[in-house]
């Protein structure tokens, strides 16, 4: 995430202390798809009605743009375009990947770095 969606991102979300956990940030984006059941119709899952667009815009795009590049990300793009998404599924789905990793670099208060972090011995 650049200098300007981070900073949409702040402005949008506001206190992160009002998000349970990523689960939550998530929802509120807008990148969880819910249930729309109906009798024997199950596993009828769609967008949420109520979400914050402006949240959801800085995350698609986020993704969209971090595919561009080799690395994790577009390894991660290419996994669900080969399990058969269709583009925007895949960048919806990346974006979802992408709110728990900020989400946890927030949370920490830390740098984010493309190695994972070394576990500590108790």
């Amino acid at each position: 995430m650049g200098p300007i969606l981070g900073a949409e991102f702040v402005v949008t979300a506001g206190d992160l202390t009002a998000y349970a956990d990523a689960g939550h940030l998530a929802s509120a984006t807008g990148l969880v798809p819910v249930p729309r059941d109906s009798g024997r119709r199950t596993g009828n899952l769609h967008r949420p009605k109520r979400y914050s667009r402006r949240l959801r815009r800085g995350f698609y795009m986020a993704a969209q743009t971090s595919i561009i590049r080799d690395g994790p990300n577009r390894d991660f793009y290419l996994k669900k375009r080969g399990e058969g998404c269709k583009h925007a599924q895949a960048v919806i789905a990346l974006a979802r990947r992408r709110t728990g990793v900020l989400w946890a670099v927030l949370r920490d208060d830390r740098v984010f770095t493309s190695a994972p972090p070394v576990a500590q011995a108790a």
